[in-house]
């Protein structure tokens, strides 16, 4: 395939083409971040200064939350400066970086949900054999699974889109780099690479999501053989499991899990899983727990009172 690489930088339409909208969403989406940092910052620093971290659900929930704060600062903080920029302008090795990042950290976050349901079956359908089954080598090999999975992922994608020509136009109807919007902007056929894209990332979106389903069905099940209280508890933390693959999945497999188009609605789906995903994480697993919040109120009410 020759090679007619004259684009040197993209331009993003960015969220809205309307100032005052623009102007309300820099104030909102810049509160929105504050919240992801703060939020996710507090819940590492939770469970790393206590006891939680031996146990491999706050184990994982830490990793989350790290990986959170890299998934929206892939994109969030250009998207902010963008509300307020006349041009919305990223160089062609910034975009690729910026798709590589958006996938890399996107995948590694829907393996940790699923490495997290696992847990929560093993812990409520196996709970005498929970600490053999997830001792800490075995935590950190699944650890390491999930980052070596979401990096394998996103150089497929980035290595489909790097070999492509681009000549122009360049302006992308997004406000950050995605594999979609990109690739439609390419100077030859892209039909085979959307293909594959969507097998790839319509694959894991899915197929996660299919797991994660099977998992939590199967959890619900088995809790009906559980006391009351051992009902009420493992359903708490299972709730605010399922709250928050539902908030994520939903609008990935809806961007994903189709062929090489793009829809007016995109933007705002994405607003979902780069944003509000990462910041209702925190809330949920905070909120809708009682054993975080009761390590809260002691660490920082000692620190803060």
């Amino acid at each position: 395939m020759g090679q007619i690489n004259n684009v040197t930088e993209f331009i993003f339409w960015g969220l809205s083409q309307n100032l005052e909208v623009e102007e309300v969403c820099f104030v909102v989406f810049s509160v929105f971040y504050t919240v992801i940092l703060l939020g996710n910052l507090l819940i590492m620093l939770t469970v790393c200064l206590s006891n939680l971290f031996q146990s491999p659900l706050y184990f994982f929930l830490n990793y989350l939350s790290f990986v959170d704060i890299c998934y929206s600062s892939v994109t969030a903080p250009k998207m902010i400066v963008d509300l307020l920029a006349k041009n919305k302008r990223i160089s062609y090795v910034g975009c690729m970086l910026q798709l590589f990042g958006v996938h890399f950290f996107g995948c590694t976050e829907i393996f940790i949900l699923t490495v997290m349901a696992y847990d929560r079956y093993v812990a409520i359908c196996k709970p005498l054999h929970y600490m053999a089954i997830m001792d800490r080598g075995r935590c950190c090999k699944m650890l390491l699974g999930t980052w070596v999975g979401g990096f394998l992922h996103s150089l497929i994608q980035v290595a489909l889109v790097v070999q492509l020509p681009f000549c122009g136009p360049n302006e992308i109807d997004h406000y950050f780099c995605d594999i979609h919007p990109v690739l439609k902007l390419a100077c030859t056929d892209t039909y085979i690479v959307g293909v594959v894209v969507t097998a790839n990332s319509g694959t894991i979106a899915l197929g996660s999501f299919v797991i994660l389903l099977i998992s939590y069905s199967i959890i619900l099940v088995s809790l009906r053989k559980q006391s009351a209280e051992g009902r009420r508890k493992a359903l708490s933390t299972c709730g605010s499991h399922i709250a928050v693959v539902i908030i994520f999945f939903a609008p990935c497999t809806f961007m994903y899990m189709r062929p090489d188009t793009t829809f007016s609605e995109d933007k705002m789906v994405a607003v979902f899983y780069t944003i509000i995903t990462p910041m209702l994480n925190p809330l949920i697993y905070t909120l809708r727990n009682a054993e975080v919040k009761n390590v809260m109120k002691k660490l920082w009410g000692r620190k803060v009172f």
